[in-house]
């Protein structure tokens, strides 16, 4: 199991540490419920270091991109990012990531852990025909996810940069708390705001240290990856092995708006076709009626009891304290404001179909 370069910090600081994506990852610290507040109505610090990094370089290096991620990036300044997904050969999902622009020829590549190596081999499979320079630089760098309303406000001090300025999926690379060079980038899995920072290995115990000192009259604290997922699934962000995976295509999970045919990419050709025809699933979202938690692979079953669908994400939702998650069913039985039930062990729980976010920031 790999550790990040602040494992040592988060053992300290007394969080719990689990085996996620094959590293040794902090889960929570003071719980699941307080560290979701800290974030929604404060500031909060995750360490993320775990994501995968590829710097994809060169004249060929956009033509590689477009190839194999299904949004546009030739719509890319440098400053800015995208999110995308890579489709596969047969009209599922290899993952979802981010696309950096950092230079005219140069490009970031954000991917999942779990997913860096299959991530890999799949584009440079393709880049046999293009030729761009690949580096997987995932093992020197770190990210923290620096997030929540007060973000802006608490870190100003510790940069030169201007970060009110930075708008939403745009970054500068400039100075943070000592360090220069370093990617702020204005993107988050939580729906609050706040940056991401990705530095070296080597400077993230520094940025760490000023990041918890600037932020001191702020209340902010170190979270954990279990409110990353609470705080992801009020917004109805999809997580790669959930809510998308090898099987589900980008039209069934909602992700159309990321899918562009201005250009030919891997199996766009039967997206196309897709699109046209329209998904027969849909990634739906629900509430419960009643008490009850609903957790991945829970069957959703229609009003005889008869199995529809399957639960793809669940939790209580700290800001709503009801039960909320994310499911396929055929798309006959996805219309907004539908009656569903969720099958909780012995207990068919009713459910409402809703428009997402759950949670309106």
């Amino acid at each position: 199991m790999k550790n990040t370069a602040l494992t040592e910090t988060h053992e300290a600081l007394g969080a719990k540490m689990v085996s996620f994506a094959g590293y040794n990852m902090p889960v929570s610290y003071e719980g699941v419920n307080s560290e979701h507040e800290t974030v929604r109505n404060g500031v909060g610090v995750f360490d993320v270091s775990h994501m995968g990094e590829f710097l994809i370089e060169g004249p060929n290096a956009l033509n590689l991109i477009q190839k194999v991620t299904s949004n546009d990036a030739s719509k890319l300044t440098v400053g800015k990012a995208q999110y995308s997904c890579l489709p596969n050969e047969t009209g599922g999902i290899v993952d979802d990531l981010i696309v950096y622009r950092i230079k005219d020829e140069t490009y970031l590549l954000v991917v999942n852990a779990s997913n860096i190596e299959k991530d890999w081999n799949h584009i440079s499979r393709y880049n046999e025909s293009f030729h761009a320079e690949m580096k997987d630089i995932s093992e020197g760098y770190s990210l923290l996810a620096i997030q929540g309303p007060k973000a802006v406000e608490a870190m100003q001090s510790i940069t030169s940069v201007d970060l009110g300025a930075i708008k939403f999926y745009n970054f500068v690379v400039g100075d943070f708390a000592g360090i220069e060079h370093v990617i702020i980038s204005a993107t988050g899995y939580t729906g609050s705001g706040g940056f991401e920072i990705y530095c070296k290995n080597s400077e993230v115990k520094q940025i760490w240290d000023k990041v918890f000192e600037a932020g001191a009259d702020f209340g902010i604290k170190p979270i954990g990856l279990a409110a990353r997922d609470t705080l992801r699934l009020e917004m109805g962000y999809c997580l790669y092995g959930n809510d998308i995976t090898d099987e589900t295509s980008p039209f069934d999970a909602g992700l159309g708006w990321i899918t562009k045919f201005t250009k030919d990419f891997v199996n766009s050709e039967q997206l196309a076709k897709e699109k046209e025809h329209g998904p027969k699933h849909k990634l739906i979202a629900f509430e419960l009626d009643d008490r009850g938690i609903p957790r991945q692979g829970y069957d959703i079953v229609d009003g005889q009891g008869k199995t529809i669908g399957v639960v793809s994400s669940g939790t209580m939702s700290p800001s709503m304290g009801k039960g909320i998650g994310l499911g396929y069913v055929p798309k006959v039985f996805s219309e907004i404001g539908s009656k569903i039930n969720i099958q909780i062990r012995k207990n068919a729980v009713p459910a409402t179909i809703v428009k997402l976010p759950f949670y309106k920031v």
